[in-house]
């Protein structure tokens, strides 16, 4: 099972992207389980919710993937967000993350810029430019230092789609 992974700072189109691509190629994606946690929790998140966050998107991918029509999935973020969230919030990562982002595999990411508007919900944090673009350059420096297989995806949505859909073409026909 092929997983790919859509990163990037809020508001720049993970969800759309991820829906989009999972309707165009006739497969699942996984909705970013941190959303659904923060909207039931009733108060602010603390340092270890990000573990039980953690556990429910694992579950949640590892659902799709048992049931996807296709032998790959979208995934609306991943494990390295939730590092990323932590290091900045806490400035630290509990070492259960961080072991489980080193044993999970993914075949590639698509990293969404912040050229798109913002958009306003209760559950964001950093509308400011400066720190949207220090969040792009956080999940830049992940996908570049680790080696990871990834694309840029820039644009307006329709460009974003374009995009996306060339690089997991790449990606299926083994290129």
């Amino acid at each position: 099972m092929q997983k790919i992974v859509i990163i990037g700072p809020e508001s720049t189109g993970k969800s759309t992207l991820s829906e989009q691509l999972a309707a165009h190629y006739n497969t699942l994606w996984v909705p970013e389980h941190a959303r659904a946690y923060l909207h039931q929790l009733g108060r602010p998140y603390e340092e270890a919710d990000l573990y039980e966050i953690a556990k429910g998107q694992l579950a949640a991918e590892d659902a799709a993937a048992a049931s996807a029509p296709r032998p790959f999935i979208f995934c609306d973020t991943d494990l390295h967000v939730i590092r990323v969230w932590s290091e900045h919030s806490f400035l630290r990562c509990d070492p259960r993350i961080l072991e489980t982002i080193a044993s999970r595999r993914y075949d590639l990411y698509l990293l969404t810029y912040i050229d798109i508007p913002w958009e306003e919900d209760p559950l964001r944090e950093h509308s400011d430019p400066q720190m949207r673009q220090y969040f792009y350059n956080n999940y830049r420096d992940v996908v570049v230092n680790a080696g990871l297989p990834w694309a840029d995806i820039r644009g307006g949505f329709d460009e974003r789609l374009k995009r996306g859909i060339a690089a997991v073409d790449r990606l299926l026909k083994g290129a």
